[in-house]
């Protein structure tokens, strides 16, 4: 009978890459959140580019869509990150639900400047999850988690700020 082999790939603690098992695990933790924020804001602002309604239809409509596959484009380098490190990546819909500190989107579709506000606290606390992470990078000498980390700051911060900008009167 044939032997069972592992899903897994490699042993975490046989990566030798000047990174500590602990601070490889803590760091892939902190982007497994990351991944897990940066997801659901995903499919956050695709629901309300689906669902936009009102006068800004089409500005909203299309802004959304640069940002839902700016978010999209993201998750990937994100992910790959956490497996260079030598962990799993997380993958569904329950994992990202206890990981994320974001709320889901609201079953029934706000208003559009309702949306708008959600979406500039979802950047906002994306932009959170990643500081957040930087201590530890730091400490690890870990720089493409910094450089990673730096990448995604500045898109949700300018991504807030653009948002809030609709919101002024």
């Amino acid at each position: 009978m044939a032997k069972k082999t592992s899903k897994s790939t490699a042993n975490p603690s046989s990566i030798n890459i000047g990174i500590s098992d602990k601070d490889r695990a803590a760091m892939a933790e902190g982007l497994s959140k990351l991944l897990a924020d940066t997801y659901t804001l995903y499919l956050t602002t695709h629901n309300f580019h689906w669902n936009v309604t009102g006068p800004m239809f089409n500005t909203l409509h299309q802004m959304f869509m640069v940002q839902y596959t700016e978010l999209w484009n993201a998750v990937d380098p994100i992910a790959e990150r956490i497996r260079s490190l030598g962990h799993v990546a997380p993958g569904s819909y329950a994992q990202f639900a206890k990981l994320s500190s974001l709320k889901d989107a609201p079953a029934t579709p706000p208003k559009a400047l309702e949306m708008v506000r959600i979406l500039v606290e979802g950047h906002e606390g994306v932009a959170r999850t990643a500081r957040a992470l930087f201590p530890l990078a730091d400490q690890a000498s870990d720089e493409p988690t910094a450089d990673l980390l730096t990448q995604r700051l500045t898109v949700h911060e300018q991504t807030a700020w653009m948002l809030r900008s609709l919101l002024e009167e």
